[in-house]
């Protein structure tokens, strides 16, 4: 297995590209996300690609750029994209003060 260099961005991404990296990471295709955002699927396509190159991710035949861009853009902006999804956590623990929280999430 050979480890892949993905790296923080070196650019922040543009709101456009936080918005298609949020629709990949709910796993809409490109051609769901052009017709949600009234762009064409060509525009979509390059913004996943300007934006995988962001982070260093490079295409090939062992690559799934996809899901690769998904878990970088989620390291790098939170899991705000995943909590979108509203899927209930397992982590779920009663704190001290009686809440559920997530012990492996923090807010």
């Amino acid at each position: 297995m050979m480890a892949r260099d993905i790296r923080i961005t070196t650019r922040e991404l543009s709101p456009f590209e936080q918005l298609v990296l949020q629709l990949v990471c709910e796993g809409k295709s490109n051609s769901a996300i052009a017709s949600e955002t009234s762009h064409s699927e060509k525009v979509i396509e390059n913004t996943v690609s300007r934006s995988a190159q962001t982070f260093g991710i490079k295409s090939d035949s062992d690559t799934n750029l996809r899901v690769l861009l998904a878990l970088a853009f989620r390291t790098h902006y939170g899991d705000r994209a995943f909590d979108q999804l509203d899927v209930q956590c397992a982590h779920f623990v009663e704190g001290p003060d009686a809440k559920m929280t997530c012990n492996r999430h923090i807010a």
